[in-house]
């Protein structure tokens, strides 16, 4: 199997988990991990296969090892995937809360994956759902018809970590595994009008934003939601504003003004002094950990498996 290494001193010291933290889909990911030890691990399809990815950081120099085929792929992108694209410095915070936020988080870089559909099927299944109903289809989806990763993260008393399944693979799953995963029709037609045109949908990792946009978004099924919040993973995008979420616009305006109730209108008000970095902003206010009280009981998600 193949293995490689690299050790790459990065500007300023970029705090790892942080930056690579959006990249996980809920605790038990298997495609995504932190140990105890201090290192992310990541497994990856890329364009050259599947590989296995872990990090670690220690005075100022990150080291990698990969495996498998996608291993020097995964470490050419290294630099990026840690946000050596990303340029916080035209970053004004206009606000306390953005501004505390800043100076307590200097490692935040935006992650750059390079690549889309890794990014783009995860955030259609959470399309509509809960968080935890999202996490469950797409662990479920990746165990029973991704690969075990390569390396040594195969295996383990958690069942060890999986790649992704090829866009073939995808359009292979029979609607009642679908089923079993919870994930309605709506989402899984949504992913297989993706995985058809997956050669197009991984173009628009070196588009600008607006590009990018429109190339995802013509799929019926994708809308801004989706685009943005897989654009922030596979384009590093700072910009990328996630607009249609239920719970975004009441965090941010209930941090920035104290209201309870925000809509997407108002939100990208209170954010337009940050134009062309109001990604970068909006995590800086979810991290701040400022949120509104709950005023309401939590939704109590339907297993469609059971019907």
């Amino acid at each position: 199997m193949r293995t490689s290494i690299r050790s790459w001193t990065p500007e300023g010291r970029p705090d790892l988990r942080l930056t690579l933290d959006p990249l996980g889909r809920g605790p038990g990911d298997p495609a995504f991990r932190m140990t105890p030890d201090g290192a992310v691990w990541r497994a990856a399809r890329t364009p050259q296969g599947p590989g296995t990815l872990r990090i670690t950081a220690a005075d100022g120099t990150v080291k990698a090892q990969a495996w498998g085929d996608g291993a020097d792929w995964l470490l050419e992108a290294l630099p990026a995937l840690l946000g050596a694209g990303d340029d916080p410095t035209p970053f004004t915070p206009r606000h306390r809360v953005v501004h505390e936020a800043h100076r307590r988080n200097p490692g935040l870089r935006l992650t750059r994956t390079g690549l889309v559909l890794e990014s783009l099927i995860p955030a259609i299944l959470e399309q509509k759902v809960t968080s935890d109903e999202a996490y469950r289809a797409w662990r479920l989806l990746l165990r029973r018809h991704g690969e075990p990763a390569p390396g040594p993260a195969t295996g383990g008393p958690d069942g060890g970590m999986y790649v992704m399944p090829a866009p073939r693979q995808w359009s292979l799953i029979p609607s009642w595994e679908w089923h079993r995963a919870g994930v309605d029709n709506k989402r899984s037609s949504t992913i297989l009008r993706a995985v058809r045109v997956a050669a197009r949908m991984e173009e628009a990792a070196a588009m600008d934003l607006a590009a990018a946009t429109a190339r995802l978004t013509v799929i019926p099924g994708i809308g801004p939601w989706t685009a943005a919040e897989t654009l922030q993973r596979s384009n590093g995008d700072p910009d990328a504003l996630t607009v249609g979420d239920l719970h975004l616009p009441n965090i941010i305006g209930f941090a920035l003004t104290g209201a309870h109730r925000t809509d997407d209108a108002a939100m990208c008000a209170l954010l337009a002094p940050y134009e062309g970095q109001r990604h970068r902003a909006a995590r800086l206010i979810l991290l701040s950990g400022r949120v509104p009280p709950r005023r309401a009981p939590r939704y109590a998600p339907k297993d469609i498996s059971r019907i």
